[in-house]
């Protein structure tokens, strides 16, 4: 379905090596760091309130209180 058939990866012991790296490396690149997963709730929730404020200003923007 995507990329190459199963059957011509595994075809040589290189391509198979060469595939199960590329399952490892993408493993390793989305799991998330340990500060990331170790913030605390405060900065977590300055997060959201910043992000909710974002969101209020541009609804703001595009939908301006005097036109409806």
């Amino acid at each position: 379905m995507f990329g190459t058939a199963m059957s011509t990866v595994f075809a040589s012991r290189w391509k198979a090596l060469l595939w199960a790296g590329g399952v490892l490396l993408t493993a390793y690149c989305s799991v998330p760091s340990a500060d990331e997963t170790a913030k605390g709730g405060a900065d977590q929730a300055q997060e959201i309130k910043a992000a909710h404020d974002a969101i209020d200003a541009l609804d703001q923007l595009n939908n301006p209180p005097g036109e409806n």
